[in-house]
């Protein structure tokens, strides 16, 4: 689950976006060229970014963040990677949808890799996904084998071994996305915007808890190395509430899937789940290093 809301607006953003059907525009960033287009798929429209040089590299965000919000760590791969972002259907500059599923937005990164498998990149790329995004990532590898050329998750995709939204707590989560959502209509019309409901967001974490709770299985398909950015604390550091808990089954997931796969490499960050906005630099640093040698953790 992400709650990132806000940041430093991009100015300009949305005009870049205006191409229709796939056409292009380019803007210059920091010396580098900027290349924007437009996937429709599915009845939606996904906005593309692409920038930089060397090694390609897919960035996916996760639920309730969008490519603006990531936009500090892909500059920082954008110095050594050929960084392709763009948001998930509902999110920042892409289209609403009539439905939100896991499977819904799998689809939206499918469409977009298979855009640029058209392209000429290089290499196969290496894809990063945050949150959501790492779980859909782990799908999109598993079935499609040798398209990616390793994986980087952060803080996602976890197998933890109890679900996180039990009856006990769903009171708590529903007044806490109810809350998200009321702060969130204040991006409308802008790059950070989510359209969605309380109600859907709440609907979509059920899902991924069931999608976790059988993740291991998508791992054993997988011919790519592997690379997780791990919370310390992802649910926050208190001591009190259902913190103590969310957090030791984190860790657990963590550290079963690590027993089940030891060539994983595990980088673990003195952070919460918001340690793609806050530890951008250290991420971005990791990413470049990864992979680690095989089964090697880091802490």
């Amino acid at each position: 689950m992400t709650t990132k809301t806000s940041a430093i607006e991009v100015a300009g953003l949305r005009k870049s976006y205006g191409g229709h059907g796939g056409d292009a525009e380019r803007a210059e960033r920091g010396g580098r060229t900027m290349r924007h287009f437009t996937i429709h798929h599915d009845g939606v429209t996904i906005p593309v970014s692409r920038g930089g040089r060397g090694r390609p590299l897919v960035l996916c965000p996760g639920l309730s963040s969008t490519q603006a919000d990531l936009r500090e760590l892909a500059e920082l791969l954008r110095r050594d990677h050929d960084v392709m972002t763009f948001d998930l259907r509902g999110h920042g500059l892409a289209s609403a949808a009539d439905r939100y599923s896991f499977e819904a937005f799998l689809s939206d990164l499918v469409a977009v890799l298979a855009e640029l498998g058209r392209l000429d990149l290089d290499a196969a790329p290496v894809l990063v996904g945050y949150s959501l995004g790492a779980d859909l990532a782990v799908h999109y590898a598993s079935e499609h084998p040798g398209a990616v050329a390793e994986l980087v998750l952060i803080d996602g995709a976890n197998p933890v071994p109890e679900p996180f939204i039990t009856e006990a707590v769903l009171p708590d989560f529903r007044a806490m996305w109810e809350d998200l959502a009321t702060q969130q209509e204040a991006g409308r019309g802008t790059a950070r915007q989510v359209l969605l409901t309380a109600q859907e967001i709440l609907d979509l974490n059920v899902e991924i808890d069931v999608v976790r709770s059988r993740i291991l299985d998508r791992y054993r398909k997988i011919d790519c190395p592997i690379s997780m950015i791990v919370s310390t604390s992802m649910a926050g550091d208190s001591g009190e509430g259902h913190a103590p808990r969310f957090n030791q089954n984190w860790r657990a997931g963590v550290e079963r899937l690590v027993r089940k796969r030891p060539h994983i490499a595990t980088s673990w960050l003195d952070a919460d789940h918001q340690l793609v906005f806050t530890h951008a630099p250290e991420i971005a640093q990791i990413i470049r290093s990864a992979p680690g040698p095989a089964g090697q953790a880091t802490s």
